[in-house]
């Protein structure tokens, strides 16, 4: 029997959106729809929707996102692992994906960008059964695993290994764009915890 994915996005009840999501997120098109993927919590669902864009959340769960709707924000109650075709559609300025992983779905999220279209994934790589959940090797991705399973999109940034903050995790996190390469966005005051933390980083360069 299949495992059943952990959205540990689901566990964090407040706070602020990531840090990784708040750095890349001014690459997507100004009032562009986006995709909050498992949304969890909706703490990015809301930072999206303060940031002006025009918000999906989606979840099996929506309790929690259920209050987002009366600021405009789509909120649909799916599971996304019934192993049924990609349900969502596509043309999306930007797709959030954080703490939540699902291998089946990684190239159908790929294909819903909209040409120029933004993807920022982040979750939980190998190494993170040392620190807690999720410790099962479905849930964690492999090494370079999200490079490759968006190989058809342009990197932006990639990053792998083990941070501090807001907890000990081993991470993986990228941001890419459905096109070519583009203006970076500026720093938000965001590395103070990988300042503080070990964090092994990856960087891709660019060719220039």
């Amino acid at each position: 029997m299949p495992s059943i994915s952990i959205n540990t996005e689901a566990a964090i009840a407040s706070g602020m959106a990531s840090v990784w999501v708040r750095r890349f997120a001014p690459l997507i098109r100004r009032g562009g729809r986006v995709l909050d993927l498992a949304a969890g919590s909706g703490r990015h669902s809301r930072f999206l929707l303060d940031s002006g864009f025009a918000v999906c959340a989606v979840d099996r769960d929506i309790s929690a996102l259920r209050p987002l709707a009366a600021r405009g924000c789509e909120v649909r109650e799916l599971d996304l692992e019934s192993g049924r075709p990609w349900p969502l559609g596509g043309g999306y300025q930007g797709i959030v994906v954080t703490n939540y992983l699902h291998r089946p779905l990684l190239p159908a999220i790929g294909r819903a960008l909209a040409p120029g279209g933004t993807l920022i994934y982040e979750t939980f790589a190998c190494g993170n059964e040392r620190f807690g959940r999720p410790h099962n090797p479905d849930f964690l991705l492999r090494p370079g695993e999200l490079l490759e399973a968006f190989a058809t999109l342009t990197v932006i940034a990639f990053e792998q290994g083990e941070i501090s903050m807001p907890r000990r995790a081993a991470i993986q996190r990228i941001a890419a764009i459905s096109g070519p390469m583009g203006r970076l966005p500026d720093p938000v005051g965001l590395d103070v915890a990988s300042r503080e933390s070990n964090l092994a980083r990856c960087r891709i360069p660019l060719q220039i």
